[in-house]
């Protein structure tokens, strides 16, 4: 009760204002009256108890009362009062503290009425004070309990829905360490293992000083630790004293002094009936486990051992979908002549998805070789049954020495008499390694990405069908050949679409970056696989199977007396035409002949305009040293067109025709040469020498 700035004469102690036969002087609790205009106030016996004033201690006056109030609370009584008597009102409450004699603080409250005149006037105040302690305590133990079940709620609700996204068993072990978890959990450390035949094993491991646990990473499950012994018995065993088991485990005696934990809670996890591993949650500072705290930890373990059988039995069935699609891949690739190929296939690591993707390697008559990558619609143990038939239906096909257009067309027909709805994406090429020539058909498929000599990169305009299975049930069997030189040096990267689609992104994005991927990888077939697994399956999240397939053709430097250089131009590509002059005056450089560079450059921008504009498709244009019988260049640029050129004779007005003119007038020697499917335009120069005709 607050001091009032009031005076008056001696306080009189008499019995307080009640109404008739009331009796307020009870156990605890106490009355008071309080005259505002004299500014006196009476306590009975049992108020003087509750404000733990003795005999003659109390002067009668309201600072008196608050003799023993702690001061912030006085003022909040004062405040509370003072706010009743301005605003007209007739009630006020308020709870407060009194400091007594015996060190103890008491919850005390006080409950009072105001008394008016007719007037309205304020005069007297008259209410009970009591002993609130008790009552307090219960509501602050109330409290606690309830905070206690909230607590207890919310471990169970964050677990539960970490533990709902956990698909695998790996899943599991990172939601019960990863950040967070064990606040998530409500606990110091944890250890978590499952049984593996007549052991268990160690699989998690979270908290300060516990990796000291992984010395034992398996135990065997014969009772000499607390957690097989929980495991064995099916009953959880709660320890607030973890040295006290020593004596009852000496295998563990070793550990107890190094592991910096009170208390645990040793939990089996029961599935299904059976125990599939044991639960150990640590703490500090913890004396005892109440009821309701055994029953969270129970619970816990139950929520993890549901959590753990599902993602077990995930796991066995991912193991046998993986199984079955490797077993549908090729077991090695057969050996080639003439360059290099490097494989990699990688299971996506989110669901049970196991896809259709695939690769294949097939060796040809007359040493030529096909290769294959193909995506067999849906994630799934169908589709990759699927794609195992569809493998070696191709292989078969192409084996026989068809075309790829008619490869193609008939995997489509036996894709479509297979009883599915599946229908498959495919991309196939017949490579000659050592002429350089592709024959390139696709269904749907993505096609391939050459990587040129000069570090260039370049996807190459692939005609293309409709998908395997769908052309033929639209009777569309037309998959459309596309003839591609690689060159010395070059590179075929040829993938499935997980290795170029990002989510959020679009698939060319995914494109430029697959080509900046491989423009920036090393030269290997082997490293540039492993290169782009890096810098692109696992950058993507790797939500996708990806079927991948790097092919090189063997580089051709020539000698060292008899250098040679390499270098396919695309049609229409005026940046190829620049970096095949420029490689040009560079070699000669290098070669010691930097004086040829000028008519050796001028005779080459001829030639491959020439093939360029009159042709269907690319030139490959190739430079040697001839050392015998006297060192000279000799430029060649091949093409795929069967028809010659002709050298003629233009008008004076005549704006083209002369090419072949210049190339007479600058080169020792030309001519002309049939080359499989095209032809070759050839010229030479030698050093001081002087031109001659065609031969």
């Amino acid at each position: 009760m607050a001091a009032a700035e009031r005076e008056g004469p001696e306080p009189v102690r008499r019995p307080p204002v009640t109404a008739p036969g009331e009796r307020l002087a009870l156990n605890g609790m106490g009355s008071f009256e309080w005259d505002l205009d004299a500014g006196t106030v009476v306590l009975d016996e049992a108020a003087m108890a509750v404000f733990d004033l003795g005999p003659g201690e109390f002067d009668g006056t309201p600072e008196g009362v608050g003799l023993h109030i702690r001061p912030e609370d006085g003022v909040r009584l004062t405040e509370a009062i003072a706010g009743v008597l301005e605003s007209g009102g007739d009630t006020y409450g308020a709870y407060f503290t009194v400091q007594r004699r015996d060190g103890l603080d008491q919850w005390t409250h006080t409950s009072g009425r105001v008394l008016r005149d007719g007037d309205g006037q304020s005069q007297r105040i008259v209410g009970i004070v009591r002993d609130a302690t008790a009552e307090l305590a219960h509501a602050t133990l109330l409290r606690k309990l309830e905070a206690a079940r909230a607590q207890q709620t919310t471990i169970v609700q964050r677990t539960t829905e970490a533990l709902s996204r956990a698909v695998t068993v790996d899943d599991v072990t990172a939601a019960l360490t990863g950040a967070g978890a064990l606040e998530r959990l409500g606990a110091d450390g944890l250890a978590l293992g499952l049984v593996e035949g007549g052991t268990i094993k160690i699989i998690a491991l979270s908290g300060e000083s516990l990796e000291i646990l992984s010395e034992r990473r398996f135990t065997r499950l014969d009772g000499s630790l607390p957690l097989s012994h929980a495991v064995l018995t099916r009953q959880a065993r709660f320890v607030t004293s973890l040295a006290e088991l020593g004596g009852e485990f000496p295998l563990l005696a070793d550990y107890l002094n190094r592991i910096r934990f009170d208390a645990a809670a040793y939990l089996p996890l029961i599935a299904q009936a059976k125990a599939i591993g044991g639960l150990v949650l640590f703490y500090r500072r913890r004396s005892e486990f109440s009821p309701e705290e055994r029953n969270l930890c129970l619970g816990l373990a139950g929520i993890v051992a549901q959590s753990l059988q599902r993602a077990l039995l995930f796991d066995q069935e991912r193991e046998f979908a993986t199984g079955l699609q490797a077993a549908m891949l090729p077991r090695r690739i057969p050996e080639i002549t003439g360059g290099e190929i490097a494989v990699r296939y990688h299971a996506a690591w989110s669901g049970r998805e196991v896809g259709g993707d695939w690769y294949d390697v097939i060796a040809l008559p007359r040493d030529r070789v096909g290769i294959v990558v193909g995506d067999v619609q849906g994630h799934d143990t169908h589709a990759a049954a699927i794609m195992g038939q569809l493998r070696i239906a191709l292989r078969a096909y192409a084996g026989e020495g068809h075309p790829p257009s008619t490869v193609l067309a008939r995997a489509s027909r036996f894709l479509a008499e297979l009883d599915t709805e599946r229908f498959a994406t495919c991309m196939y090429a017949q490579v000659d390694l050592e002429t350089g020539g592709v024959r390139a058909v696709r269904a749907g498929h993505l096609g391939p990405l050459i990587r040129h000599t000069d570090g260039r990169t370049g996807w190459p305009n692939v005609r293309g069908g409709l998908p395997l299975g769908l052309a033929s049930a639209f009777e569309q069997e037309e998959f459309p050949e596309t003839r591609l030189d690689l060159v010395p040096g070059e590179t075929l990267v040829l993938c499935t679409d997980g290795l170029v689609e990002e989510p959020g992104t679009t698939i060319t994005q995914g494109m430029e970056a697959l080509a900046q991927a491989v423009r920036s990888g090393p030269q290997a077939p082997e490293a540039l696989a492993d290169h782009l697994s890096d810098r692109l399956w696992e950058r993507w999240g790797s939500g996708d199977d990806v079927a991948l397939l790097v092919l090189r053709r063997a580089p051709d430097p020539g000698t060292h007396r008899a250098p040679r250089i390499h270098q396919y131009v695309h049609q229409a590509d005026p940046e190829g035409l620049s970096e095949a002059r420029y490689a040009l005056r560079q070699a000669l450089r290098d070669w010691g002949m930097p004086e040829l560079a000028d008519d050796v450059e001028l005779a080459a921008g001829e030639l491959l305009v020439n093939a360029l504009l009159h042709t269907d498709g690319g030139a490959v244009l190739t430079m040697e040293v001839l050392p015998e019988p006297v060192r000279r260049i000799r430029l060649w640029v091949k093409d795929r067109s069967s028809v010659w050129p002709r050298r003629r004779t233009p008008g004076e007005a005549a704006t083209t025709g002369r090419g072949l003119l210049l190339v007479d007038a600058l080169a020792t020697h030309w001519g002309v040469e049939s080359r499989g499917d095209g032809k070759a335009v050839w010229c030479e120069f030698t050093v001081g020498g002087s031109p001659r005709s065609a031969e």
